[in-house]
């Protein structure tokens, strides 16, 4: 299937929706414990359940947010390389992270005059992909 603007999103459905809603309805149903067991001998286990939904919905969070944060540093510097190699300069040091990732979707024949307008307009990532004519998939990033 061909990449674009349209289908470049990813969602892995066991965990971004099963994972993900499964952990929402557990931390509601510790919750609900919790409250029910208030004042009887089980208030530690009911604390005990909700305190590890509470760190496994960090874990959820962080597990996505990390490695994202690790590819966002290797595309910036994929695209300042591929701007020198195109314009013998750096890239501009005012493009926000958003930008340079949208960026790279754009093929070397548009990418120099798209990182000029980007600059000009002050173009956020949902314009800066929409304005690639002739998109360049990215199939790696998770």
């Amino acid at each position: 299937m061909n990449q674009n603007y349209q289908n470049h999103a990813r969602l892995v459905t066991g965990f971004h929706r099963v994972l993900g809603l499964l952990l929402l309805l557990g931390f509601i149903g510790s919750i609900f414990n919790l409250y029910k067991s208030w004042d009887n001998d089980s208030l530690y286990s009911a604390s005990l359940i909700t305190l590890l939904f509470v760190c496994c919905i960090f874990l959820f969070w962080y597990t996505r947010s990390f490695p994202l944060k690790a590819q966002d540093r290797a595309i910036r510097c994929e695209e300042n390389f591929r701007y020198y190699l195109l314009t013998g300069k750096a890239l501009p040091t005012e493009l926000s992270m958003g930008q340079v990732v949208a960026l790279r979707f754009a093929p070397d024949e548009e990418f120099p005059s798209l990182v000029e307008k980007v600059l000009s307009d002050k173009l956020n990532s949902k314009s800066i992909k929409l304005a690639v004519k002739n998109w360049k998939p990215d199939y790696y990033r998770v």
